[in-house]
């Protein structure tokens, strides 16, 4: 009989040790789950700061204004406009002027 008492004695505190292993797991488990939730939404914060500010860097108004002073780019005028025919020719308002290269 003792030897049985002792038998589940040692049992008891296996399981007893066990229980508490498998709770210091589970509680150091959540706690990563938490911190890893905590990063992905100040990960998903910046994401969408990040988003909103590239929707006004990327506005009409803004493109514009960036290709007018650091691209040095202007609107198209009639002026300006050359026209390619197929045959390799380039015209000005009508006016024929011959764009093969090597020819002076």
């Amino acid at each position: 009989m003792t030897r049985i008492n002792i038998l589940l004695m040692l049992a008891v505190i296996a399981s007893a040790l066990y229980l508490v292993r498998t709770q210091y797991e589970s509680r150091k488990l959540v706690t990563e789950l938490d911190r890893a939730n905590a990063e992905a939404h100040k990960l998903e914060v910046e994401y969408n700061r990040l988003d909103v500010e590239r929707g006004a860097e990327a506005t009409p108004v803004r493109v514009e204004k960036l290709a007018r002073e650091q691209l040095r780019m202007h609107s198209i005028t009639p002026a300006i406009t050359l026209y390619a025919t197929p045959n390799g020719d380039v015209s000005k308002l009508g006016g024929a002027v011959n764009a093969v290269e090597g020819t002076q």
